[in-house]
């Protein structure tokens, strides 16, 4: 697939758009020095443990890759949360990209892999206070069902980790 992207110009006027091929793959443990732009150390540590269960075959995670083989997009398929269904979470792109199609391409490759397993319906969770991500999910297709609180674990910027709670609205689309 190709991506366009249009860099914020310097000056007004000046836009260029340019065109880099993307590609889908696993994402792999020597990947994860490159992901630090998805979140703190301990997000990248509980990528990690995803890709355990990945390699268990409990879960898939992907990674969106530039032709230097770079992760712009990840996102993890978990397949034991929900009975007959693949949960979509963790999903991510690089923020000097969003909006240039890979969160798109990212959720197709996912519901494919959900697909592959014999599975027909893809779940998610997004939080209420992130309409962006939610309006990319009902483009989609995916439709709210229900809502339910969250939380996990955060680093702060001196190394601190505190509990973050939210709640999430519950989104599904059939496959």
């Amino acid at each position: 697939m190709l991506v366009t992207v249009t860099p914020v110009p310097a000056s007004a006027g000046s836009g260029v758009d340019v065109v880099v091929p993307v590609g889908v793959r696993d994402l792999r443990p020597r990947d994860l020095p490159a992901c630090g732009w998805s979140g703190s150390a301990t997000h990248v540590r509980q990528i990690e443990r995803q890709l355990a269960r990945a390699a268990a075959g409990e879960a898939d995670y992907l990674a969106v890759c530039t032709p230097a083989d770079l992760p712009v997009a990840i996102g993890g398929i978990d397949y034991r949360a929900s009975a007959g269904a693949g949960t979509l979470w963790q999903l991510a792109v690089l923020p000097a990209l969003q909006s240039c199609g890979l969160g798109t391409l990212l959720i197709r490759a996912a519901e494919q892999r959900i697909r592959d397993r014999g599975l027909r319906r893809a779940e998610l969770a997004v939080e209420e206070d992130n309409p962006r991500a939610r309006a990319l999910y009902e483009r989609l297709g995916y439709a709210a069902y229900g809502r339910e609180p969250d939380a996990w674990d955060e680093e702060g910027p001196d190394g601190s980790v505190h509990r973050y709670e939210t709640v999430c609205v519950l989104m599904r689309k059939a496959l």
